[in-house]
């Protein structure tokens, strides 16, 4: 079992089992959300608990996803393609240790021009 939360506490989560590898998307809408690179897991949605999901609020960024951040003080959580079984959980949102480790960098072609990514992790364009 994971916990984690947004910055005020209005929304908490839990996520059953162990974490999946997470990537770390550099396209631009996730730059520009997370204000950096965006660090998620892909669990799926019937092992993903939210508490306070009435102060989410969801973003359609493309007609295929849409992004969750807490209304009170807006912390970024999710990224739901809401055709899928399956939802990204923010990686810094989670309270304590994750037990997981990033896998992958994934759109390095949107990436910044402010920072080089040189941890050796695998990198695809898109």
């Amino acid at each position: 079992m994971h916990e984690g939360s947004c910055q005020c506490g209005a929304v908490r989560f839990r996520v059953k089992g162990a974490l999946p590898p997470p990537n770390a998307c550099h396209c631009t809408m996730c730059r520009k959300q997370s204000g950096h690179v965006f660090a998620s897991t892909e669990v799926k949605k019937a092992d993903l608990a939210v508490t306070g999901a009435e102060h989410v609020t969801w973003y359609a960024s493309s007609p295929k996803v849409r992004r969750g951040f807490c209304a009170r003080c807006g912390s970024s959580l999710f990224w739901d393609p809401p055709q899928r079984d399956w939802i990204a959980v923010a990686m810094g949102a989670f309270d304590g240790p994750t037990q997981t480790a990033l896998h992958l960098h994934i759109f390095v072609a949107d990436k910044g021009d402010y920072y080089e990514i040189a941890d050796g992790l695998p990198q695809n364009a898109q």
